[in-house]
């Protein structure tokens, strides 16, 4: 019946100036309008072309744990101007009131289809969600977290890369996080690495690529430099398709794509079969 259909954007003529902010979405591949109840549904993927959209951290979690699973860690963390750069926290102040969030990344325990975990889930929302000290202390104590309680690690990549503003201490969490990984390694532990749109510098040089399985969503750019840097400096043209996450699988640096649909059902079959025999449920409510 007429009276349920939902009412096309196209349709509202001049009456569209009034409607409230984010309920329609334009994707910017097929141009398809998509209405902001359909966006949630599908995990915030166009229904038309497949385009996997920007997600929160907190829409990512949800997604992705077992529910009421999740209890984050480290919450209250925060930057601190070390190098005195000028006007950076007037920055990190505007980003955490714009975003709810203390800094670009969520952390905590968790479950997937009743694998233990340890879930850190960078926002890209946040200062492009650049690396600095506090994503990689937060990245690196939720990886001993679950070291110490033989969880398995998820690390949810989306990443400008290190944050500029912090210098050196940024740079240094690529050996901080990347040691903590090797450690949790050598407990015969996995980690899973899930790059999304885009997962670029510091981070994609780190952790993002360490993964015991590097599992990537359909189309999102990977790469150090980007594509303009990486051609101005070696002087060619790159191949087609080049720092997309079908072309680093063709090429070896990605295990799998997965579409968001899928996503938590794979990663629970990978982790039932990575963690040791034992630990999948008794560690589960520690």
């Amino acid at each position: 019946m007429g009276i349920f259909k939902k009412r096309s954007i196209r349709g509202l003529g001049a009456k569209k100036r009034d409607m409230p902010e984010g309920l329609w979405h334009n994707c910017p591949e097929c141009k398809a309008i998509i209405h902001e109840v359909d966006m949630k549904q599908r995990f915030r993927v166009c229904p038309k072309c497949d385009h996997h959209f920007t997600m929160t951290a907190a829409e990512r979690i949800e997604m992705l744990v077992d529910p009421d699973s999740f209890e984050e860690i480290d919450a209250n963390l925060e930057t601190v101007d070390a190098l005195g750069f000028k006007s950076y926290m007037d920055k990190i102040k505007g980003y955490q009131q714009k975003t709810g969030l203390r800094d670009a990344i969520v952390c905590g325990r968790a479950a997937i289809s009743g694998s233990p975990i340890t879930l850190a889930v960078m926002d890209f929302r946040f200062l492009g969600a650049s690396m600095g000290s506090v994503v990689g202390e937060k990245v690196t104590r939720a990886i001993e977290l679950a070291t110490r309680e033989k969880r398995g690690v998820i690390v949810v990549c989306a990443s400008g890369g290190a944050r500029m503003h912090e210098g050196i201490l940024s740079l240094m969490q690529m050996a901080k996080t990347s040691g903590a990984l090797a450690r949790h390694s050598e407990a015969g532990l996995p980690y899973i690495a899930v790059l999304t749109h885009p997962t670029t510098g510091g981070v994609t040089a780190s952790f993002a690529t360490l993964g015991d399985v590097i599992i990537a969503e359909p189309k999102c750019m990977i790469g150090f430099a980007g594509p303009r840097v990486v051609k101005e400096t070696t002087h060619q043209n790159l191949p087609p398709g080049f720092q997309t996450a079908e072309f680093m699988m063709e090429h070896g640096l990605v295990d799998i794509i997965v579409s968001r649909s899928d996503m938590r059902e794979r990663l629970g079959r990978l982790l039932r079969f990575m963690l040791p025999k034992g630990d999948a449920c008794g560690s589960a409510a520690a």
